[in-house]
């Protein structure tokens, strides 16, 4: 008997643990470039705590929210199409002045030319989000909780509501 040669049982197991590994890894594969695919303005906040980052992980979108980028610390990670409209709208809400629409900064690109932001929400390193509601086709979504999920109300005067139900329980 030759020790020196492979039996058809070891290069069957060899063979069948190369099939596992490669089948996870192409669907490994296929779920990290299709990460984005299914963020909605519901767990955009979520999916963005997901990702590896330092600093901070930003969405940005341009012009008319035809195209976002999802920025980690700084750096472009993935754009995502059509995941918003020109209709979106930001606002902070105040307890003593009520709600009003948040006003972006200007955007330079790299050519140094200004564009108009459509939308924008960043997250720090110590995972805490800015406090705004976002108004998007008949849905107020609000961002303001730190460690909860985003949630959403069917009206701008509900998502008021709340956020007072909520400030006079804490004031009790």
């Amino acid at each position: 008997m030759n020790r020196g040669a492979f039996s058809l049982i070891e290069l069957m197991i060899v063979v069948m643990i190369m099939g596992v590994v490669y089948t996870l890894s192409i669907n490994g594969l296929q779920r990290s470039s299709s990460g984005a695919a299914n963020v909605t303005l519901s767990n955009l906040k979520e999916y963005m705590r997901s990702l590896e980052y330092k600093k901070s992980v930003k969405i940005l979108c341009l012009d008319e929210c035809k195209r976002c980028d999802i920025l980690v610390d700084g750096a472009k990670h993935e754009s995502m199409e059509n995941f918003l409209d020109k209709s979106v709208k930001t606002y902070r809400y105040d307890f003593l002045q009520g709600v009003h629409e948040v006003a972006y900064e200007p955007f330079f690109n790299k050519d140094d030319k200004e564009e108009k932001v459509c939308f924008s929400y960043t997250i720090d390193k110590n995972w805490v989000g800015e406090q705004v509601l976002v108004e998007y086709k008949n849905r107020v979504y609000d961002f303001s909780p730190f460690f909860a999920p985003t949630s959403s109300y069917a009206s701008m005067q509900d998502a008021i509501n709340a956020k007072e139900k909520l400030i006079q329980e804490v004031q009790k």
